[in-house]
């Protein structure tokens, strides 16, 4: 077991996963503009170019999560992002999260970089279980999701209020051994 202080880069057939970073900022900030992707996301807060600018040229330095800018091989172009994040050693465990812009949707780019990160964690950091979350109104990504392994958990009811409704949370997560008897 180690830590994220190392950032990798990850090679797919159709996305590369690298460390993310300050120039990052123009496309991952456009993707975050689009209303599905707030919708999506549970997004509320509006954070100003400069803070977000710092937080993704510190993101090399942070040895308790691995950011990962999620690049379209077919345009060279930052699409989004893929993040390992709230690491628990103890536990051999952490979240993950994606964020695909408009551009990289619809072409298999999420399911690639959600396959690409999560075989990091499970294979060279040690991880045993990635869990996540996804909302009830999101299923185009619990069904990549369930394509990359993830096994539905549970349901967290009314998680979310958004639009004046009430929206459910899925709890997903998968577990080494799972994950390493269907490579």
């Amino acid at each position: 077991m180690t830590d994220f202080a190392y950032k990798p880069t990850l090679t797919g057939n159709l996305v590369i996963l690298r460390p993310v970073d300050e120039d990052d900022y123009e496309a991952l900030a456009a993707a975050m503009d689009d209303p599905d992707v707030t919708r999506f996301t549970g997004s509320r807060d509006v954070i100003g170019e400069e803070k977000a600018r710092e937080w993704y040229r510190t993101r090399k330095d942070q040895t308790d999560r691995l950011d990962l800018a999620i690049v379209d091989k077919a345009t060279d172009e930052t699409v989004g992002e893929a993040v390992l994040n709230e690491w628990d050693p103890d536990n051999r465990s952490c979240n993950f999260r994606i964020l695909i812009g408009p551009s990289g949707q619809g072409r298999g780019l999420g399911t690639e970089a959600t396959r690409l990160i999560v075989g990091y964690g499970i294979e060279e950091i040690g991880l045993h279980r990635i869990s996540l979350g996804v909302y009830a109104f999101n299923p185009r990504a619990q069904r990549a999701y369930e394509k990359a392994g993830f096994v539905v958990e549970g349901r967290l009811r009314d998680d979310l209020y958004w639009d004046g409704e009430w929206v459910d949370s899925i709890v997903m997560s998968v577990i080494a051994p799972e994950w390493k008897a269907n490579l």
